[in-house]
Parts: C-alpha cells; structure tokens; sequence
C-alpha cells in the first residue's frame, strides 16, 4: 500500500492582508503552508504566521514565473498546491486533494475548475468558466517557467487529471484596483514582448482591441452574465489596449532614442 504523500500550500503575496485569511483558512488541513512575500507593508506576513505559515521574503522581483519558483524552492513536502490570496479551497476540492495524497500517481499533474467572481456575479460564460488551472503536482518533477507574466507550470509529458470540486476566485471585488493590477500586468508584458524584439502598430493596437471585447461578449457569450459580462467585456478589450499601446510606446521611444 502506497504512503500517504505530505502537501505543502505555497503562495506568493504583497500587501494580501484583506484577502489572505479567507485563503488560509480554506487549506488550514494541509501539512504545510509556505508564504513567499514580495515586500508587503500591510498586515500580510503577521496573518500567515499568526495561521502558521512558514513566511519568507523576497522582494527583488523579476516576475510571477520566477517568485512562484523561489516559493516552491522553501516547500519541503511531497505535492504542491500553488494558490493566490484571493483564491478559496473548497470541501469538495479539498476531499479530492486529499484522496490524490492518499493514492499518487506518478507523472500526473492536476488541474481544477475556478470558479471567477467578478464584481459579486459568478462568471459562467465570457470566457471564465470552465477555467481549468493546473494547481497540484509533484514537488520533485516539476517548476514553472520564467514568464513576467501569464506563468504557467512546465509539465513536460505529463497527463493532466482534472479534479472533482472547485476553486472559488474572487477575481474582482473592487474595480478601480482590479484595473490597477491589470495596468501592471500589460506593462509586463509588453516589457516582456520588447525584450524580445517584438513591436506592432497603430491598426494591431485597434484590432486587438476590438476583438478582445466581441471574444468576450460575443463568442464567449458575455451578455449572458448580465450587466458584469458587459463590464468585463470592456476590462478585457482595454487591457488588451494597454498591452498594445504600450509595446508600441516602449518601440517608439527607443526609436526617438536613436535618432
């Protein structure tokens, strides 16, 4: 009979105060939570140590994909659960975790279903929901790459087994910062994409952004959310803008730079 396998709870954090306790109360039952912060000056690091976590910090920041990375370095159990603060474990996903530690397989990797909320609606369409994430794997065999932005965990050839039970993501409860982090994120990327010698134009800026909202609204069937599917629709098409404007901004000033 296999062993029991031990799960560590890894985060990364900054200035989370507000959400973070919900987050570690839903996996309070794992064997060990790890909280790398990037520098909060709020209450973060004394909510996860006063939950138990075992906290660390890093505040040279070089992205989403290499802090996620640095956390799982501290982790010293079998399975990685990777959270974000605002995310929630539900019963039923924490059964399903529960019985993958009980009975592992070995190059299998799993995923589950978030469940986006967006200004207080559960998002079932516009493109959130199914919103399968792979969140729980094996410590010694797999890591993320090293994108600023839109990481994600390097799986090789491993099979995907999706989970029963989801994962509750309060996406945006507060619109105003939902819009500043999303500012951050096109910022990144467009860095990102300029470092690699990527530039666009005038018309790839207009059609992207256009095509962000009817995705959205229309091939995602946004209008079925009601007046917040409108609103995400119009959130996507201009962080979409942003990306953009941005890279062409960054390509323009380097221009102006030479001459």
């Amino acid at each position: 009979m296999l062993q029991r396998k031990h799960l560590s709870v890894v985060l990364i954090t900054r200035n989370e105060a507000e959400l973070l306790p919900g987050c570690l109360a839903s996996v309070s039952w794992a064997d060990e939570i790890v909280v790398l912060d990037a520098g909060s000056h709020d209450a973060t690091c004394h909510i996860a140590s006063r939950a138990g976590a075992r906290v660390f910090h890093s505040t040279d920041w070089m992205g989403f994909g290499i802090q996620r990375q640095r956390a799982q370095a501290h982790a010293s159990d079998d399975y990685i659960l990777m959270l974000d603060a605002d995310e929630r474990v539900t019963p039923s996903l924490r059964q399903a975790i529960q019985q993958v530690l009980q009975q592992p397989k070995f190059g299998v990797v799993y995923s589950c279903t978030r469940r986006n909320m967006f200004l207080g609606r559960l998002m079932r369409h516009s493109g959130w929901y199914p919103d399968q994430v792979v969140r729980l794997y094996a410590r010694e065999h797999y890591r993320y790459n090293a994108l600023p932005v839109h990481e994600s965990l390097e799986i090789d050839n491993a099979d995907i087994v999706s989970l029963q039970g989801d994962l509750l993501h309060l996406t945006c409860r507060d619109l105003p910062s939902f819009q500043r982090k999303q500012l951050q994120y096109a910022e990144a990327w467009a860095r990102e994409r300029r470092r690699l010698g990527k530039t666009c134009g005038l018309f790839t800026t207009i059609s992207h952004t256009y095509s962000a909202f009817i995705k959205t609204w229309l091939w995602s069937a946004g209008f079925l959310d009601g007046k917040q599917g409108w609103l995400l629709a119009m959130v996507n098409a201009q962080y979409t803008f942003n990306k953009y404007a941005t890279l062409w901004s960054l390509s323009y000033a380097e221009e102006g730079s030479d001459v």
